[in-house]
């Protein structure tokens, strides 16, 4: 299950060439340019973690790799509900089809928390207990995987978590990316990092901790290689897109949004150069497309369901 937020970057502080401000001096008295006093006095003034802001989102997104992708032209997004219910959604006509309940052995109480979708249309599902599934996108059926809860050593436990599949830079290949979830009690711990799960092993290695605060967020990527999280405030309403370096944990570009709050459920896909957002208050579930290029939201629908999970093939098409 998943919900939004908003980022900032940590920025070396440098010192100023040119003589030293003293506040004792007066300005009058002070021999430098009313420039330099200013810069001076400024970086006085300054909090001690200076945060620069980031540069928006390039909406410029390259072509996916083609090569390896069975059915490029149908690629659908695929929806987990919180009550089980998996689903397809054509971004291009709105249209939606019930592909049925899944039924995972072991779940018992648990319910659904995320789900990602790779090249071939098989889904990853995480539940709340942190186990993993492996799902149908055909028929729904579902098979535990051999993912081990927990994992992530001194940098985890990595339990629950949003995640997305990303295309290889230099390639087809992909990899399943995931961004670990905490809940304190205030429902919006901060993230301990980015990780990625290798699904012919199940092992989990640790990337590292995001370079600016990171709550809740869903992740999704690009047939082209680029990552992104959907982040959920702490508190409050909006939320945000933040790209994210897949190498090292980064966030290296960001977009401010109306759209969501910190009590939502959430999911979150890739689609024609499009984000596509899901977000449930509670109950039924608000469609929202942003485009990167003119920064606009644009609700295009509802659901019954209240979704918590999205996936889509680094297949979809990129513009």
């Amino acid at each position: 299950m998943a919900t939004t937020v908003s980022l900032l970057h940590c920025g070396a502080r440098t010192e100023l060439d040119g003589p030293r401000y003293d506040a004792s001096v007066s300005d009058a008295t002070f021999d430098a340019p009313d420039a330099i006093v200013d810069a001076f006095r400024d970086a006085k003034d300054a909090p001690p973690d200076v945060v620069d802001a980031l540069p928006p989102i390039d909406a410029n997104f390259k072509d996916t790799f083609v090569s390896d992708c069975p059915t490029a032209d149908v690629t659908f997004i695929y929806l987990l509900s919180e009550a089980n219910d998996l689903l397809s959604f054509n971004p291009s006509t709105l249209g939606t089809k019930t592909i049925g309940s899944i039924k995972c052995p072991g779940a018992g109480t648990a319910t659904p928390y995320s789900m990602a979708v790779d090249r071939k249309g098989v889904a990853y599902a995480v539940f709340t207990d942190g186990k993993l599934y492996r799902v149908s996108t055909a028929n729904a059926t579902c098979v535990a995987t051999s993912f081990a809860v927990g994992q992530g050593g001194a940098n985890g436990p990595f339990t629950t978590f949003g995640m997305g599949f990303v295309a290889d830079t230099n390639g087809p290949g992909e990899q399943l990316y995931v961004s670990e979830a905490s809940f304190g009690g205030d429902g919006g711990a901060e993230s301990k990092g980015l990780a990625s799960i290798d699904t012919s092993t199940f092992k989990l290695n640790f990337i590292g901790k995001f370079s600016q605060t990171v709550n809740r967020s869903e992740l999704t990527g690009t047939g082209a290689g680029r990552l992104f999280a959907f982040v959920l405030p702490k508190a409050g309403t909006g939320s945000r897109i933040d790209e994210i370096d897949k190498t090292n944990a980064k966030n290296i570009a960001q977009n401010v949004l109306k759209t969501g709050s910190a009590s939502s459920a959430f999911a979150f896909a890739f689609w024609g150069g499009d984000f596509w957002l899901f977000t449930a208050p509670g109950g039924a579930t608000t469609i929202t497309r942003y485009r990167p290029g003119d920064q606009t939201e644009t609700v295009m629908g509802s659901l019954p369901q209240t979704i918590v999970g999205a996936g889509v093939s680094t297949c979809a098409p990129s513009n």
